[in-house]
């Protein structure tokens, strides 16, 4: 091996790479720089941008042996020597331009190169700088905001209910300092590669493992379905756990799982998959759901009758007599396609034995979750199983769902060793879940007035191989067809229909913002044909309290659906005149204004949706947060923490926050469904309030007393008289706290009847977004110029973060209009899988509704599926109104758009 020098963050330093090692893995494996992320190995994400002599280069993509002699930088290294990257780490944390963190050390050190250079950089500066980094969280503008250093209006330390703070946990994240999957395993420790069918169906044998094993120098062993101890099978809805750990005999889609081996570094490095013993048979397949549901298709699960998972359904009124009485009818097909989630960090972990213990360290959004399954399939009592989250880069729904947690602790329970496992970014977009691709059918009527009359909703969802979270996008959809609107007469039906694809999950919405795309486009053409206003359309027939859903539930407040819209009327007018002298005088480029609204009900449809949070107090005075609810970026550590601060009656600042852990907090159940700030947040209320309740009681004062907590003393202002209690004399429990107190609250819901009808939600959220567009009609191109975002949040606990969510959710669903469609053995990889970058992110103008919540903690709602819905719709809208051409079928690329404008003017 080659001896090469060089500075690193500022020390001499020599390592000995071996020929062609990329800079990345020196950095991280030899140097221990794991501030240095790896988000694809491609250079497609940017994610491990260093510096190089100045020059941000991707480290995943250099040669070690190319930094001879020169000086490399990372994010840990300038945080903590340069000026500069200090003074950006502030703004970022200023800003909320960290969310789930992945990506902040390249943008940190892209973003510092180009400081050195232009303290003042323009926009236009900043997006050449940072456009080789993806986010897939922040929806980039914070990130802009921040490197340009613009002013931000922060409120004081005390964090209560309604202040923008920072966010509790950015200063690791801006210092490179975050621990995520890949980063806890120390270098040297046995890695694992599982082997994937190359086909979307295969019968496969397996050679002579055993032999194989023992003679590939650094094999430590291998894994097969016959080393599940347990139930080899695995999912999240009860009536539908159908995965296997391994396939045993045939495999259902292309990425799954077979056998998995173990070995030294070096040994998986070297050991392609065709090296491993196993035969394929490709079989045919059933890629389409048309073709799966044809009489002659073979079921891909043996045990179900035919290949329709499930389904849903809603029914008020008589939607068919009412489409015949209507003056106007509309109707629509509309399609979409797989979505892949994106996120920067790919599923990762470690895992080791501690006695008869297994420990896995992994990013998911749903640590008990996690347990429970491994319980099954590790034939393991839960109390022999621990689940330790790490920073978990962007999850989007698929972190929901097991990957890399089996495998590690089955190769951990069966070497003895410490393990870890990282999915390449092709093997985690083989693998993982999925949007529910749709093919829809809608028609909807209304009377001469506006007033809708009339709306008959089918659509059909491909599931892919397995079920995971399909059966809850089936029982969502029919929910939310209808929109935030007064539907009397309702019809809405779903399937979710088995393929031989990859499995479709949870996705931001749940199915929501595909239903979202056929009913607000509709909305539009039936406005149209009426000749009136689309938005006094959408306020005219806007839900309002006390008034049914389509499932019969009635809110008696917080129905803020009427007041996002009409937040939106001087925008309307202002923007749609703007537009409209703009395109008198350009012939290729025309502009066009949408606008679409959205509700999403938070948390499990009609199930039981419990979190418990536990608080203490220690006799030194340190109030303890046992905070349960995974941070995958939306901000749940630093508002949960917020919600409980106020109940208490203290400050932010004075709370030390213990993370999930198996082991020792309790469930907050899992980051879904945007139901941590009312779900996690109403139980953090309670803790808050009924710890509370104990020290006032204790100390016999008011309850108007003003707490605080500070050196080993309880300290109560009590009108004018001040009482103190000194915690040391107090007696401790099994936690070592004087005063504890442990709360759950479980939404109030009430299951469906045979015809939808009951109480699925306990709240919902509202939305209405405007978005101006410009197409080039000569490409099809679809350029956003900007949105205009209202949302009803009940109360904004920390308006920053809202719109932090805004704006990341606008770029998800941007993506999903413009870019986004993931084709099995063709996208897999973010080099022909887009996403958006910097430079298709236009500026997101939030306005905040605050319609307070019957249920939620001082009125709020939940936020971060909300988002998505509406954004879609918005831009097929704008299209129409630029360019006349309606568009049916997301993603809109180009050569749909050109299609359609042609089509138009035919």
């Amino acid at each position: 091996m080659t001896e090469i020098l060089f500075r690193f963050n500022g020390k001499e330093t020599t390592v000995h790479p071996e020929t062609g090692a990329r800079l990345s893995e020196t950095l991280r494996e030899t140097l221990g720089a794991r501030d240095v992320k790896i988000g694809c190995d491609a250079g497609d994400c940017g994610t491990c941008t260093v510096l190089l002599d100045g020059v941000p280069v991707c480290a995943c993509l250099t040669p070690t042996q190319q930094v001879s002699g020169q000086n490399v930088e990372t994010v840990a290294g300038m945080h903590a020597n340069d000026p500069v990257a200090k003074m950006l780490g502030e703004r970022f944390q200023d800003h909320g331009a960290a969310q789930c963190g992945i990506c902040t050390p390249g943008m940190m050190v892209a973003a510092v190169a180009l400081l050195r250079d232009d303290p003042t950089p323009t926009v236009d500066a900043v997006k050449d700088a940072l456009g080789g980094v993806l986010c897939r969280c922040t929806g980039y503008r914070k990130i802009i905001d921040a490197v340009m250093g613009r002013p931000v209006v922060l409120d004081g330390a005390r964090g209560a209910v309604g202040d923008s703070i920072r966010r509790l946990d950015g200063t690791d994240k801006v210092a490179g300092l975050e621990r995520f999957s890949d980063d806890i395993a120390p270098a040297g420790t046995l890695e694992i590669l599982v082997i994937r069918s190359p086909y979307a169906r295969a019968g496969f044998r397996f050679g002579d493992l055993e032999t194989w094993a023992a003679a590939t120098d650094g094999v430590e062993a291998f894994l097969t379905a016959a080393d599940v101890p347990g139930r080899n099978v695995f999912g999240v809805i009860p009536q539908f756990v159908d995965q296997p750990v391994f396939a045993e005999t045939e495999t259902r889609f292309r990425g799954e799982a077979v056998a998995a081996v173990i070995g030294t570094p070096a040994a998986i490095k070297a050991l392609a998959p065709d090296d491993f013993p196993v035969t394929w048979t490709e079989l045919p397949a059933a890629t389409d759901i048309h073709i799966a549901q044809d009489s002659a298709a073979e079921n891909l699960h043996k045990d179900r009758d035919g290949n329709i998972m499930c389904g849903g359904f809603v029914k008020c009124g008589d939607a068919t007599a009412a489409l015949a009485r209507a003056d106007v009818v509309v109707e629509g097909h509309f399609n979409s396609g797989f979505v892949e989630h994106g996120y920067i960090e790919p599923e990762a972990g470690y895992a080791q034995m501690v006695g008869d213990r297994v420990e896995i360290y992994a990013g998911t959004q749903a640590p008990v979750m996690d347990r429970d399954s491994l319980e099954i399939i590790l034939g393991l009592d839960a109390s022999k199983i621990r689940i330790v989250p790490t920073g978990i880069g962007g999850g989007f729904g698929s972190k929901l769902d097991l990957s890399v947690q089996p495998y590690l602790a089955l190769a951990a329970m069966k070497t003895g060793k410490p393990v870890r496992l990282t999915y390449s970014r092709t093997e985690s977009m083989q693998s993982t879940t999925k949007r529910h691709p749709s093919d829809i059918h809608l028609r909807i009527g209304a009377e001469h007035t506006g007033r809708i009359c009339g709306f008959d909703f089918y659509g059909e969802f491909d599931t892919g191989a397995y079920a995971s979270w399909g059966p809850t996008v089936a029982n969502r959809v029919p929910v939310h067809a209808s929109g935030p609107y007064r539907i009397t007469d309702y019809r809405a039906e779903s399937k979710g229909v088995h393929t031989h694809n990859p499995p479709a999950g949870a996705f931001r919405g749940f199915g929501v913002p595909q239903s979202a795309i056929a009913q607000e486009c509709l909305f539009d053409m039936l406005a149209e044909k009426l000749g009136m206003d689309g938005l006094e359309f959408r306020i005219l027939n806007a839900l309002q309290n006390d008034a049914p859903t389509v499932c019969g539930q009635v809110f008696s407040q917080g129905v803020g659906i009427g007041k996002c819209l009409e937040s939106l009327r001087q925008s309307w007018a202002t923007e749609r005149g703007a537009v409209e002298k703009f395109n008198a005088t350009s012939n290729t480029y025309k502009r066009g204004v949408g606008i679409a609204a959205g509700w999403y009900g938070c948390g499990n449809t009609s199930l039981p949706n419990p979190s418990t949070i536990k608080s203490g107090i220690t006799p030194d005075g340190t109030v303890v947060l046992h905070q349960g609810a995974m941070d995958i970026g939306q901000g749940a550590n630093t508002v949960i923490t917020q919600i409980f601060a106020t109940a208490l009656g203290i400050a932010t600042t004075s709370i030390d926050l213990v993370g999930p852990d198996t082991d020792v907090t309790p469930d907050a159940g899992k980051t879904s469904a945007s139901r941590q700030t009312y779900v996690s947040g109403a139980a953090a209320r309670m803790s808050g309030l009924a710890l509370r309740a104990l020290v006032l009681k204790r100390m016999n004062v008011s309850e108007a007393a003003v707490l605080s907590f500070e050196g080993g003393q309880a300290v109560a202002q009590d009108g004018d008289k001040v009482h103190r209690l000194d915690l040391a004399t107090l007696e401790t429990d099994t936690d070592g706290f004087v005063f504890r107190a442990i709360e759950t609250y479980d939404p109030p819901t009430k299951p469906l009847d045979a015809d939808g009808q009951g109480a699925p939600y306990a709240q919902f959220g509202y939305a209405a977004h405007l978005v101006v567009v410009e197409v080039d009609t000569a490409l099809g191109t679809v350029k956003p110029l900007k949105f205009i975002a209202a949302h009803d949040v009940g109360q904004a606990i920390n308006p920053l973060l809202v719109e932090g969510q805004v704006q990341g959710g606008i770029a998800q669903g941007l993506g999903m209009a413009l870019m986004e469609e993931y084709l099995p053995g063709r996208t897999e990889n973010l080099h022909d899988y887009l996403i958006p970058t910097i430079g298709d992110m236009p500026p997101v103008e939030t306005i905040i509704i605050e319609e307070p919540d019957a249920h939620g903690p001082y009125g709020a709602k939940g936020l971060g599926e909300h988002v998505l819905i509406p954004t879609a719709p918005a831009i097929l809208n704008a299209i129409y109104a630029a360019t006349g051409a309606r568009i049916t079928q997301v993603p809109a690329t180009p050569a749909i758009v050109s299609s359609a404008i042609k089509k138009a003017h035919s």
